[in-house]
């Protein structure tokens, strides 16, 4: 059966997404087209005066013009944008960047969405699966793995586990995983 390829980030399945998000805007803030955006990244830099954004499900392109806090929300005011009015429409719509305009990290470290897709190994080539999800949980992450009979393993995204990732191969290595009352 043939898998649909629309999801919610606009990508095909195992690829980039086409945009992130950024936070949720909320309800419109004074006269003078200003909105307050829900924060859901920490990556302040992409919401900076002069940055591009994308707006709602048809990510209409925006700029940013200003910005300033107010409380724990970030006021955003759009090239533009004037009155309350006009900003009112973009009221509970998400607020997105594409991938390419994230910041380069250092070749050890990666984004999120990048290892989503992956095929995992364990240390001695045994193939577990595809990284299907990452489950944010606090401590550390976990992935949630699963093979091609559905089967789903969770791996804790520690350092002990995660040998390897080679984003070129799609391919990551993990720890062999030690199993409660293995070996007894």
């Amino acid at each position: 059966m043939p898998q649909s390829s629309n999801n919610n980030a606009g990508s095909q399945p195992n690829s980039e997404p086409a945009f992130l998000v950024l936070g949720k805007l909320r309800r419109a803030h004074g006269v003078r087209g200003e909105i307050p955006l829900e924060l859901h990244s920490q990556m302040l830099e992409l919401m900076a005066p002069g940055c591009e954004v994308f707006v709602g499900e048809a990510h209409h392109p925006l700029m940013i013009q200003s910005t300033r806090w107010k409380n724990d929300l970030l006021l955003i005011k759009f090239e533009e944008i004037d009155n309350r009015e006009d900003v009112a429409q973009w009221t509970n719509s998400l607020l997105y960047v594409m991938p390419e305009q994230l910041p380069k990290l250092p070749d050890d470290e990666f984004y999120l969405h990048e290892l989503v897709g992956l095929d995992v190994f364990e240390n001695d080539e045994i193939y577990l699966g595809v990284l299907t999800e990452i489950l944010e949980t606090g401590a550390n992450d976990v992935y949630l793995i699963q093979n091609e009979a559905g089967e789903e393993v969770l791996i804790p995204a520690t350092e002990e586990m995660i040998l390897e990732i080679d984003l070129s191969q799609e391919k990551m290595v993990v720890a062999k995983m030690a199993w409660y009352g293995e070996g007894e």
